[in-house]
């Protein structure tokens, strides 16, 4: 019980002597450095600060503020940092400090450090901690020895097999799949019987289209319409290749206008305009034809043909044959 006493009277002198510090209380800062030097050089970073011993619990602090620079030539890294160093029965050790640099180099006398505290019930004072000195030197040069070099450019290794080797296999392997496709392609069509010929002449396409409308079961009215497209389909055709005209595209009054600026034999000219037009009106007007109409259609179409191709024929012979 007696050392219960004692100890509490103890705790209590001590708070009561922080307490009562006059405001404006001196003390001393530290500068340590960070790196184990015998010399600070540019770039170092030391921590500067303070110890504040027999701190009762409960004190708050208001720190200076070195965001902005420490002073000309030095900066703070890093912020303030509280750290306990040692704590009995509520009284504690307290070191506060934070990182300061410089990039240049010199000697610099850095600011004292103003702590303000303050306890409940008290009113707040100040510390002040007289600022340390530093001296920030560079790195000495051998200027008897220093030779000054020109910069080296990149190193380029040379390649090796193993670097090559994914790309080549890539290659070898597209090379390898599209052998593969024509080879399948063709093992295909040979099984299948495709025979790979030339195209036919457009009057032997044409022909061989007309003579599949023969017979007389395309004049029936239910069947004129497939009738009349399928000779003009097989016309147009023909004239597209052998007048060089979009006659696939183009309306009967656009076929005949085009032929005019062509070889195209104009005693041909009235009665297959007719055979068009009647188309269209099959086609599109749903009219019916005579059966003496359908049975000159086809060979009037027909003898188109062959007489303008035996027309090329002609032409193309020399004078000598």
């Amino acid at each position: 019980m007696i050392k219960r006493i004692i100890s509490a009277l103890f705790v209590t002198a001590l708070a009561a002597a922080f307490l009562t510090a006059a405001p404006g209380h001196k003390g001393k800062a530290f500068l340590k450095a960070l790196q184990q030097r015998d010399s600070v050089l540019i770039a170092d970073q030391l921590a500067y600060g303070v110890h504040l011993e027999a701190v009762p619990e409960g004190t708050a602090f208001e720190l200076p503020d070195f965001e902005k620079g420490v002073t000309e030539g030095v900066e703070a890294v890093k912020p303030w940092n509280l750290d306990t160093l040692k704590s009995k029965n509520g009284i504690l050790d307290v070191e506060a400090s934070f990182v300061l640099t410089s990039f240049e180099e010199g000697e610099y006398e850095l600011p004292d450090l103003k702590i303000v505290r303050s306890l409940p019930g008290a009113e707040p004072d100040t510390l002040i901690f007289e600022g340390e000195s530093l001296k920030v030197t560079t790195m000495p040069v051998d200027t008897s020895t220093f030779v000054l070099h020109d910069l080296r450019g990149q190193i380029r290794y040379p390649l090796t097999f193993k670097e090559i080797l994914p790309y080549l296999l890539i290659i070898l392997g597209i090379a390898a799949l599209v052998l593969a496709i024509i080879f399948a392609v063709r093992a295909i069509r040979r099984k299948k019987g495709y025979i790979i010929t030339p195209a036919d002449p457009p009057h032997i396409v044409a022909l061989r289209k007309l003579d599949k409308l023969r017979g007389e079961k395309f004049w029936a009215p239910e069947k004129q319409k497939a009738f009349y497209s399928g000779i003009t389909d097989a016309l147009r055709e023909y004239m597209a290749a052998r007048y060089d005209i979009g006659a696939m595209e183009m309306t009967t009054a656009e076929i005949f206008k085009a032929l005019k600026g062509t070889e195209f034999p104009v005693e041909f000219n009235d009665e297959l305009k007719e055979l068009f037009e009647t188309s269209d009106f099959v086609k599109f007007a749903k009219m019916t034809v005579e059966d003496t109409y359908n049975a000159k259609a086809l060979p009037m179409a027909v003898k188109f043909v062959t007489s303008t191709y035996q027309a090329e024929v002609e032409n193309d012979k020399s004078p000598s044959e």
